[in-house]
């Protein structure tokens, strides 16, 4: 787990009781080094490089959970396209469970 992952996911549940649900489940997973200014720099020259091909990223935070995944050798499962944008331009797997 990386602590962005966990931002936009607890940040995204509307209902309190499932919120403290869901954060019960996932604040006992470990997590991967926090990042520094390589992880940044990375996540960066991906952003840059998916650009010079013509594809636009909407969120940058996407690229930097997207850099830990091809780091770490890592399959991302998501529900959002931007991720099958990076997919499509980069190294990213994605878990595709059907």
């Amino acid at each position: 787990m990386v602590g962005v992952i966990v931002q936009e996911v607890l940040q995204g549940i509307k209902n309190d009781a499932m919120y403290h649900r869901i954060k019960g489940h996932i604040e006992h997973l470990p997590l991967l080094p926090a990042p520094d200014f390589n992880t940044y720099d990375s996540a960066a020259q991906l952003y840059r490089s998916l650009r010079k091909k013509g594809l636009t990223i909407r969120k940058p935070n996407d690229c930097l959970i997207a850099y830990y995944a091809i780091h770490f050798d890592l399959e991302l499962c998501h529900n959002d396209s931007d991720f099958n944008i990076i997919a499509s331009g980069s190294q990213l797997k994605i878990w595709k469970p059907f």
